[in-house]
């Protein structure tokens, strides 16, 4: 009797890197969720407060911007709180862009441009469900024809 020699099977995972994805609403579609553009038009100092606290951050936390920016309502001048919480924002879903982009946006559009995270920030927290799946390939099978047997 001969003994079988049979060789381990190597085993393959394929990894899939995903890229960062893209806001899921332009920073002009007010009418997407024409609620947080109300909201954000009648009282913006309590709208920037709501979704600072939706994102899990201190409500008052926009109330630190210099000249107080949601009181005044403009745009145009340094708004590093608000600069940040766009940033962490895109960091934390994982939205390409840049600080560049972020500062341009804040500058330019800063009350559109906060209805766009408070419009993310809602999206993202309702419920989902999580698939994890594993594929693995294996390459050379040992088929029960091919062992020996004596």
């Amino acid at each position: 009797m001969q003994p079988v020699a049979v060789q381990p099977v190597p085993v393959t995972h394929i990894v899939t890197i995903a890229n960062g994805s893209s806001w899921s609403s332009g920073v002009c579609d007010c009418c997407d969720d024409c609620g947080i553009c109300c909201c954000a038009f009648w009282c913006f100092p309590c709208f920037q407060c709501k979704t600072v606290s939706d994102f899990g951050e201190c409500l008052c936390l926009p109330l630190m911007d210099p000249m107080c920016m949601g009181y005044a309502g403009c745009s145009g001048t340094c708004a590093p709180i608000s600069l940040a919480m766009r940033a962490a924002v895109r960091e934390r879903h994982k939205i390409q862009g840049s600080i560049c982009d972020d500062c341009c946006m804040m500058y330019w559009l800063y009350s559109c441009s906060w209805c766009q995270m408070a419009r993310e920030i809602k999206k993202r927290k309702q419920p989902f469900s999580l698939v994890n799946a594993q594929t693995t390939i294996i390459h050379n099978p040992v088929h029960p024809q091919t062992l020996q047997y004596s």
